[in-house]
């Protein structure tokens, strides 16, 4: 075994005794110590106390050499034709790096948490994403990288397609796996500290950064907050919501705006003169003669549109498991609103359901409207869904729900008949940011028997979906 490798060994099986171990292994300690101090690394490097941001700050220098630290390719893993180590140091520099990052990250320690310490593990796992090849936020569903996960092949933002990897202990088909990893983390570190004392001071609650776990904490404990708490509560709600809607508006935007309906003629005026085309039918009678083409028929593009204003229902469950779903499919609900020729109405449901199509413009105030956890019973909802059907087929169901349902038979029947009578039903495990979901297998077979399978993956699938059927 190289020199290198045997000072690789020393960075990891340190990393694995802090992960593993509160108490430090003094043997490893003072080996590792060494290590960093031959690789000209700071100490600092080696100290989980320190934040990346701190790190960087101190030592501009290793912000780049952070940036696709854990990516294959010769900038941040094996080499890139060989796959074997460069033998220079290079690998134990970036086994020290990695080291650093998944000790912030993964090492939460127990006890409870400041808003401070929040907000600085927050920004350790930007780092981890960056250094995954993403932007800061997208395993997490967060503004910069909402639209940067993994897409349906398993490829990530970077380029990295899914299990080719050989980078230096991480591999590109592990990050599908990561989002609700670090969601668990997150979800952990909220529960541990004392938001409620943390939001009645202004100062505290100014350090904190809404992500989806801590959205979550503050709608579960709205009823439970007044004062200041409850303002400083509500601005983190509304700071989310508006991160979120501003890059779902883009994916709406961007998305295809559906088929043009052949059944009506095309109007026949300049604007719509398909050139191409035109000279394409009639170069029969091109004439070599006088050197022109001579048209006989013109040809035009259909641009017809819908007329009718069409009628889009979403159903969301809001129980525990479907928060994420919840906040994105208001926000979603309130883009289309804006959209013409859109009728949008919107129910939320858990044993009881709830109609709140009256705020569905403001998805800020239907969540603070909702309340989450108890069970699911899509029955409440279904018999608020019925009377809104007037014409089934200009009518879309989007139902967003894991489908655990109390009584399943009678919630598919339900939905089954709404399918049958010309509703467009389109259901969905659920629209996260990251593409996660869970969904009942006994739905989901039946919903696939039927020709109505469970929409899955990224929140994009649902917008494309969506404006196919409203163009």
């Amino acid at each position: 075994m190289s020199t290198d490798e045997n000072r690789r060994q020393v960075l990891y099986w340190r990393l694995l005794a802090r992960l593993f171990d509160p108490d430090e292994q003094a043997a490893l300690e003072t080996a590792s110590l060494a290590v960093v101090e031959d690789l000209d690394l700071p100490v600092a490097v080696l100290d989980p106390a320190i934040a990346v941001d701190t790190l960087v700050q101190r030592f501009p220098h290793l912000e780049a050499e952070f940036d696709g630290l854990m990516t294959p390719g010769p900038d941040g893993g094996a080499d890139s034709e060989s796959g074997s180590e460069s033998g220079t140091g290079d690998e134990v520099r970036r086994a020290a790096l990695v080291s650093k990052i998944l000790l912030n990250v993964f090492d939460t320690g127990n006890g409870s948490v400041s808003a401070g310490q929040l907000a600085r593990w927050q920004s350790d796992a930007g780092w981890f994403e960056r250094a995954c090849g993403m932007q800061p936020g997208a395993m997490r569903g967060k503004r910069s990288g909402a639209q940067s996960g993994p897409d349906d092949a398993g490829n990530t933002p970077g380029g990295q397609a899914a299990g080719t990897g050989t980078g230096t202990g991480f591999h590109p088909g592990d990050f599908s796996k990561l989002p609700p990893v670090l969601a668990t983390i997150e979800g952990d570190l909220v529960r541990r500290m004392h938001l409620r004392e943390v939001l009645a001071d202004n100062r505290l609650a100014q350090q904190l950064t809404p992500s989806m776990s801590l959205i979550e904490q503050l709608l579960r404990d709205k009823d439970n907050l007044d004062g200041v708490a409850l303002a400083n509560a509500k601005a983190l709600i509304r700071r989310f919501v508006d991160e979120v809607a501003e890059v779902l508006k883009t994916q709406v935007a961007q998305a295809s705006a559906g088929t043009i309906d052949r059944s009506v003629p095309p109007k026949r005026v300049f604007r719509n003169l398909d050139l191409d085309r035109t000279i394409w039918k009639n170069l029969p009678n091109w004439n070599p003669d006088d050197e022109k083409l001579y048209v006989d028929r013109l040809f035009f593009r259909q641009t017809a549109k819908r007329i009718e204003p069409a009628r889009m229902i979403v159903v969301v469950d809001q129980s525990g498991s479907m928060v994420d779903a919840m906040v994105n499919c208001t926000i979603l609900a309130s883009i289309f609103t804006g959209l013409p020729k859109v009728d949008v109405h919107l129910i939320a449901y858990d044993t009881r359901a709830l109609d709140l199509t009256p705020w569905v413009h403001d998805p800020f105030e239907v969540l603070l409207r909702t309340q989450l956890g108890g069970g699911t019973d899509g029955r409440a909802a279904l018999e608020l869904t019925r009377p809104k059907i007037a014409d089934a087929r200009n009518t879309v169901v989007v139902w967003i729900s894991d489908f655990y349902e109390w009584q399943e038979k009678e919630v598919f029947t339900g939905l089954e008949s709404l399918h049958k009578s010309g509703v467009k039903l389109i259901p969905v495990g659920s629209v996260s940011s990251g593409g996660q979901q869970s969904v009942n297998p006994w739905f989901r077979q039946r919903f696939k028997d039927q020709g109505t399978p469970v929409l899955s993956g990224h929140v994009r699938k649902l917008v494309t979906e969506l404006k196919n059927f409203l163009a």
